[in-house]
């Protein structure tokens, strides 16, 4: 990973740097109310969804917040927007693409407020969602954690939370296995398949896109792992926070989070870092040399077969004029080709 280069002086990039009080500014705000929460959102290159998602924010909010807007060096003018449309909102512009926890260690070590809201710059947070998350923070001093349910753009409800993965579950997940049905039972375990809960609950894994924490836990939690560029860093942090105490899911909140669109906008270089990023997670979690060995092989494998399926199935859906199913296929075949080209070494040194 490259140095980070801001275009502003920033504090350190990682909070264990940090004091374990907030900064003064935090507690004598000079004629403002003291921050309660600050609001820390990570970009790159979604400059429309980042607009919507600050309007969001700033529409009858009534726990005082500021929000920390941190530019992974984005081409699409999202800097520019930020700070002449939303002037009051705290941006660091990054000069190379610093990766998603980074640049969330960048944003919490210049938040002021005493609880941190880690949220996706894909996402839209309706009125009352960040009192409703800090209120239950302090009804519960043993939750380190706390996420919404999420609901995609149509209001149907996303995965927002799930069992701690295996290697097993993704070896389900390439073709060698998937039709075999061999770990599907590791898979739908971690997937959650099951009806989600309507009442508050334990969960091992939270979705990364809207996480509530106290500043003092994250300062213990020592922050985002830095090593995890795009993928696999919430698994990380909801597994060390379980640790310490509990991680809950709490349903009576909800947020609204497209995911996909802005996945898709990116996909080459999302689908190579989400490999890499569960690579990472299994090596750290503890899984065998063995097992390791037999994920990068099967992925290996895997990459060509799914080329040649989606590259088939896309020249046939064209001349059919299924046009959705096409753009599916392309969809995919743009993060598959960069992975098999660019990504497979990383992916095995990983």
């Amino acid at each position: 990973m490259p140095e980070l280069d801001c275009a502003e002086s920033t504090p350190s990039a990682n909070p264990r740097f940090l004091s374990e009080e907030p900064p003064q500014e935090w507690a004598h705000h000079a004629g403002h109310r003291a921050f309660e929460v600050s609001v820390c959102i990570v970009n790159w290159n979604c400059c429309e969804m980042l607009r919507a998602c600050l309007r969001s924010l700033l529409l009858d909010q009534d726990t005082p917040l500021e929000i920390i807007v941190v530019d992974n060096a984005s081409t699409d003018g999202a800097a520019d927007m930020v700070a002449s449309e939303f002037p009051g909102v705290h941006l660091i512009r990054n000069r190379v693409n610093a990766g998603f926890s980074r640049a969330n260690n960048q944003a919490a070590s210049a938040a002021r407020g005493r609880y941190l809201f880690f949220l996706n710059n894909d996402t839209l947070v309706p009125p009352k969602a960040l009192t409703k998350l800090r209120d239950f923070l302090e009804r519960h001093d043993e939750v380190i954690l706390v996420g919404p349910k999420l609901r995609d753009g149509d209001g149907k409800t996303r995965i927002s939370y799930r069992r701690r993965p295996t290697v097993a579950t993704f070896l389900h997940r390439t073709v060698l296995f998937r039709w075999t049905g061999l770990f599907y039972a590791a898979y739908r375990s971690y997937r959650r398949m099951e009806a989600f809960s309507a009442v508050a609950q334990r969960v091992d894994v939270l979705q990364g896109a809207a996480l509530m924490i106290r500043r003092d836990r994250f300062l213990e939690l020592g922050g985002w792992d830095d090593d995890f560029s795009f993928g696999g860093e919430d698994l990380d942090l909801c597994c060390r926070a379980n640790e310490r105490g509990s991680v809950v899911y709490l349903p009576q909140v909800e947020i609204t989070h497209y995911g996909r669109e802005s996945t898709r906008q990116h996909i080459g270089f999302a689908w190579t870092q989400i490999a890499i990023g569960f690579v990472r997670y299994f090596r750290k979690s503890g899984a065998s040399r063995p097992a390791l060995w037999a994920y990068k092989l099967a992925m290996t494998i895997d990459v060509p077969m799914q080329i040649v399926g989606r590259g088939s199935q896309l020249l046939l859906f064209t001349l059919l004029g299924k046009k959705k199913k096409a753009e599916g296929c392309w969809t995919a075949l743009r993060g598959l080709v960069p992975f098999l080209w660019r990504g497979l070494v990383p992916f095995w040194r990983a």
